[in-house]
Formats: C-alpha cells, sequence, structure tokens
C-alpha cells in the first residue's frame, strides 16, 4: 500500500496504533482512540449479531487482560480512504475475541475530532482459521 496521502497515512497509523493498544490491554490508550458514541457490531460464524458501545467494548479488553489472553498482532490492510475528517480502513487480522482463535476482518469507520483521529464503528466478521 504505497502512494498513501498524509490524511491516509494517519489513519493507518492510527490502525496500527489501535493493534497495538488493544494488544498489550492499554485500557486507557483505548478510552482516547475510540469515540465516545462508538459502535461495534460483531458477527461470528453462526450469523449471530453482536453489538456493543464504547464502555461494553472496552470491558471485553478488561475481562481479557484480566485473563492475561496473549492478543495477536498480525494484520494484512486491505483498503484505506481518508480525508480531512473521515476516515475507513478494511483489514484482516488473527485473534481470539469469542473463545477460540478467528480470522477477523474488520471495516472500520474513523473521525477526526478533537485533534486525532478516533473509531466510531467497528463492524466485525469473525471466521474459523482453517488449517
Amino acid at each position: 500500500m504505497t502512494d498513501l496521502n498524509n490524511y491516509k497515512s494517519d489513519v493507518k497509523k492510527t490502525i496500527e496504533k489501535l493493534i497495538q493498544t488493544a494488544s498489550h490491554y492499554d485500557l486507557e490508550a483505548l478510552e482516547k482512540i475510540y469515540h465516545d458514541q462508538m459502535e461495534v457490531v460483531m458477527i461470528d460464524p453462526s450469523g449471530q449479531v453482536h453489538t456493543a458501545d464504547k464502555a461494553s467494548f472496552i470491558e471485553i479488553f478488561q475481562a481479557r487482560k484480566e485473563e492475561n489472553a496473549p492478543m495477536n498482532t498480525w494484520v494484512e490492510f486491505h483498503h484505506i480512504q481518508a480525508d480531512a475528517e473521515n476516515g475507513l480502513v478494511v483489514l484482516t487480522r488473527k485473534n481470539n475475541l469469542a473463545g477460540q482463535d478467528m480470522l477477523v476482518n474488520l471495516s472500520i469507520d474513523l473521525k477526526y475530532t478533537d485533534q486525532r483521529w478516533q473509531v466510531t464503528r467497528e463492524v466485525i466478521f469473525l471466521h474459523p482459521i482453517s488449517n
């Protein structure tokens, strides 16, 4: 992914920081990266839809931190789009968000507000990792 404009580059850096922050359970940093009105929609392998707001999504990370569960930092970026106000990132991760290792496809919307990029929505599709 070369030839990124400055907005796209900043959005990508924000997502890379989010991955490191979440993977190391830095809940204080998550509070800053996640917008107060953030929405999460997660579709599990059976097709069941789960939703969360900022507080309940951070609670998931808090529980994983207390379990001392390792988080994978692997990522593959597929698409980044950004202008001065809005960003969109489509990526794939490998992680354990639902009790087992999964391939995680994400669409992440961001908004530039309060002098920084903040995540406003995550749409997450979980798929079993096939060997």
